[in-house]
């Protein structure tokens, strides 16, 4: 792994999410993708409950997006010269039920949900943002599944203490796993109906 800012901030999230035992899901591709016009990098992963087959009922998609601006910013504070903007990392939370059997109702599914998450660090709360509802057939085109997502998104400012010490970064992105988590649970609550998962079993 790089030695990078971006990298640690990926890194302290990673671990603050398998604290929460939450499961990494191994089955989508994880991202790690630099746009090469514009330079702009952005990391994405998805983590889930555990033993919840797949596709799980419920999943969390995060991603960062590191853009060139920050990168600059970052790169002018290692060469000690004076920022008047510090670098910032953007942050979207995707909050997904999936595999439902019937067209979900997003007041209920609004109702479980905060309209921020914690702050992180010294950075505003990420704040949420409506829901989208999707229909997902099959092959052949009968018996549609749904899904509804709700994203939280924001930015953490990368203040002088992260920057001279990368292990500040753990305790900013200590309390996003347990909310994930918790957050994840409480949807998987909801009185919904699923379809059954892909595979045959569950596993425990």
């Amino acid at each position: 792994m790089l030695d990078h800012v971006f990298t640690d901030a990926i890194g302290a999230l990673r671990e603050t999410l398998e604290s929460a035992f939450l499961e990494r899901q191994k089955d989508v591709d994880e991202r790690f993708q630099v746009d090469v016009l514009l330079g702009d990098v952005t990391w994405e992963t998805s983590y889930g409950l555990p033993g919840e087959g797949f596709p799980p009922r419920v999943v969390a998609v995060i991603t960062f997006d590191w853009p060139t601006w920050s990168q600059t910013a970052y790169r002018l504070w290692l060469q000690q010269e004076q920022i008047d903007d510090p670098p910032r990392i953007e942050i979207e939370i995707r909050l997904r039920i999936q595999r439902l059997a019937a067209h979900p109702n997003a007041e209920v599914v609004l109702g479980a949900l905060p309209s921020q998450s914690p702050p992180i660090g010294s950075s505003a709360p990420l704040e949420r943002f409506g829901p989208t509802v999707e229909t997902l057939y099959r092959d052949p085109l009968e018996d549609p599944a749904y899904a509804i997502e709700v994203s939280y998104e924001g930015t953490y400012e990368l203040t002088e203490e992260p920057l001279a010490d990368g292990s500040i970064l753990d305790d900013h992105f200590s309390a996003m796993g347990g909310w994930i988590a918790s957050t994840l649970v409480r949807l998987g609550d909801l009185k919904l109906e699923f379809l059954p998962p892909d595979e045959e079993e569950v596993l425990p």
